[in-house]
């Protein structure tokens, strides 16, 4: 399998541990869609760019930086959203930059 094929099926399954969470809270099909979407490309992002630091640590620095939009526009509304998100950030970056390291490269 191709390396842009294993970050996306990384990346779908970390899209799919982010989002029965926020189907529990019966959140918006445009949220968890949003969700799904952004942990896909989060995928082929931490899969390619490689900065200075283990593989985990790579994937929490750009999962975290590519949170930030979204968190700042959700927290108008509301604040208290940040924390989840900011934690499945931390912890799904790393599963995925741990993962694209072993399985993708």
């Amino acid at each position: 399998m191709s390396r842009l094929l294993i970050s996306v099926l990384i990346g779908v399954i970390a899209g799919v541990v982010d989002v029965v969470p926020m189907l529990a809270q019966r959140l918006s099909k445009h949220a968890c869609l949003s969700a799904f979407v952004h942990w896909i490309v989060l995928g082929v992002l931490i899969s390619y760019v490689q900065l200075p630091m283990p593989a985990w640590a790579n994937g929490v620095v750009i999962a975290v930086l590519a949170c930030l939009p979204v968190a700042i526009l959700v927290s108008e509304k509301d604040p208290k959203s940040l924390v989840p998100i900011l934690f499945m950030s931390v912890v799904l970056g790393a599963a995925v930059g741990f993962a694209t390291a072993r399985y993708a490269h």
